[in-house]
């Protein structure tokens, strides 16, 4: 499903409004953990999925960096997806839409 500019950039101020605590990794575009001092780590899990991984080996492969990273862990950024997310919920906003006309 294609989406233009403006039907995403509706979607993303939507979703910036939300306060989530738990998302799926299928509206997941990378996570970022940022350490106390210096550096980062960016798992990008779109590219995960072009090597062949499925949402299982990701959210190990996740989970293990996350672990092993430990308290060196200053703070965690999920990059949302927003086109999987559109293409996750707009076919439901439009049967419901569909429903009130």
């Amino acid at each position: 499903m294609q989406f233009n500019d403006d039907i995403l950039k509706k979607w993303e101020d939507i979703l910036n409004e939300v306060n989530t605590t738990d998302v799926p990794l299928e509206c997941i575009k990378k996570v970022v953990i940022k350490f106390r001092g210096k550096g980062q780590k960016t798992i990008n899990l779109g590219s995960l999925r072009k090597q062949g991984l499925d949402w299982e080996e990701i959210e190990t492969v996740v989970t293990r960096t996350i672990n092993e990273a430990g308290d060196s862990i200053r703070d965690v950024e999920f990059v949302v997806d927003i086109t999987a997310v559109a293409e996750m919920v707009q076919p439901e906003t439009d049967k419901l839409l569909e429903k009130l006309r």
